[in-house]
């Protein structure tokens, strides 16, 4: 029993939004005022007009022969509505109280049409725009206890009911299922029940409408946020990439161009016409560095991806062969082997992937030119489709070995190597980068590949 109770009373907490922290206020304070106010208007002008056509058929009782008073019980009950949405649970006490006072001393007044739309209209409103919704809870409840304590006291006093329905002074004889007296105080109560129950609930109805609206909007705005932090995202990662590719453009074309300079600077007087080659081989990595960073640089200018020309492709795994015979110079002989368990395995792995062992080898054969003493370097590509452990679809690897030892005063900023591990983590692979136990250095890579076709 204890346990339904305490249920019931937290489904009336949840409905009644007791423990909302939500307070609901006007979009537009100006407005909301100036339209309550023409309300308040509105509602004294239909009362003034009720108690007139009251008095005009003589049903205002005790208080026929006065113009003055059932007018200022009108206004006293109609002008608080100019403040109902401001001060709501006020406002709905005080025309409470009103109700409760003029019902005693003025009933033809506090229960004419005008006066009865007032009352329900200010309960409604204390329930859908009460901001302490706990406080709500007390104040409706005192509402309820003082009108249907009212309303007992009416139907006890004397004999209030049988006044009510005597016809020319004889008791009304019964004629239904129900006895005269027992029906009125029924209906009465009934009437009543729908009345402040109508308003109570009515007014709930339009506060959980409210706040429905109030969470929607809030979770469009967060949605609107994380789009827009998501979109913030993603140009930052975009320009890292960018930057990456830079940085691996730059190193690997400028240090050729550094080694094919020097060794020109050698032979220009001994042999013109190797020198006119190496001069030539400058030119042209000048010229792809100056290409491919022209490409980045315009998409790292352009800020909306939309409308802008395609970019050229980028490299990818398959073409690992060419950038090892590009790197080959006077002092590094390189060498490069492809491996694949099927043919064609190597143009068919993803272009993300591709890109990222690309750049990984030219990072590596440009820090064998700049730190190394090596004189040669051997570049390995292997892709297998077989599982393996980590590698439930198979895997692309590139392995770059020299013989050289590590040359003092050219150390690096470890923007490379860093570049390396970040696409390590974007693709969930695993690396071996370190010297080897019998000389030289091992920079190896290895990608999973996704399930099926890519």
């Amino acid at each position: 029993m204890r346990g339904g109770r305490h249920g019931l009373a937290t489904r009336a907490r949840t409905f009644f939004g007791v423990d909302s922290d939500w307070e609901r206020v006007p979009a537009d304070p100006a407005r909301t005022q100036r339209i309550d106010a023409l309300i308040a208007l509105v509602a004294l002008a239909a009362g003034s007009l009720g108690v007139e056509l009251l008095r005009s058929i003589d049903s205002l009782g005790n208080v026929q022969d006065s113009w003055l008073w059932p007018h200022v019980a009108v206004v006293l009950g109609t002008v608080p509505l100019a403040w109902r949405r401001r001060w709501p649970l006020a406002v709905a006490t005080v025309l409470s109280v009103h109700l409760f006072v003029f019902g005693i001393v003025m009933p033809a007044v506090a229960v004419s049409l005008p006066l009865q739309a007032v009352y329900f209209v200010a309960l409604f409103t204390g329930v859908a725009w009460a901001r302490d919704r706990r406080l709500m809870l007390g104040v409706v409840a005192g509402v309820l206890l003082l009108m249907f304590g009212w309303l007992t006291w009416q139907l006890a006093i004397g004999s209030g009911v049988e006044q009510s329905l005597a016809r020319d002074g004889r008791p009304m004889k019964r004629q239904g299922l129900f006895s005269p007296t027992s029906a009125y105080v029924v209906y009465s109560l009934l009437v009543n029940v729908v009345y402040f129950g109508g308003a109570v609930l009515g007014g709930q109805a339009a506060w959980r409408s409210a706040f429905q609206r109030h969470r929607l909007a809030d979770q469009a705005r967060t949605i609107d946020e994380q789009a827009s932090t998501l979109q913030q995202q993603a140009v930052i990662e975009e320009r890292l990439r960018i930057a990456r590719e830079l940085h691996d453009v730059v190193a690997h074309h400028v240090s050729v161009i550094g080694i094919q300079a020097s060794a020109a600077r050698r032979v220009l007087r001994r042999d013109p016409a190797v020198a006119e080659q190496s001069l030539r081989s400058i030119e042209t990595s000048s010229r792809e560095a100056v290409t491919q960073m022209r490409g980045l640089l315009g998409t790292l200018r352009s800020g909306d991806a939309a409308g802008t020309e395609p970019r050229a492709p980028e490299p990818g795994l398959a073409d690992v062969p060419h950038l090892v015979a590009s790197s080959t110079t006077d002092g590094l002989r390189a060498t490069c082997h492809v491996v694949e368990d099927t043919p064609g395995a190597v143009d068919a792995v993803p272009g993300a992937v591709g890109l990222s062992l690309y750049r990984t080898v030219q990072e590596a054969l440009a820090n064998v030119r700049r730190h190394s003493t090596a004189t040669s370097a051997s570049v390995v590509v292997r892709v297998a489709h077989r599982p393996d452990r980590g590698f439930a679809h198979g895997y692309a690897e590139v392995e770059v070995l020299d013989d050289g030892r590590p040359r003092s005063g050219t150390s690096g900023s470890g923007l490379g190597l860093l570049g390396v591990r970040e696409r390590l983590a974007t693709h969930g692979g695993v690396s071996e980068i370190g010297p080897r136990v019998t000389g030289g250095y091992r920079v190896r890579v290895r990608m999973p590949l996704p399930d099926g076709p890519s």
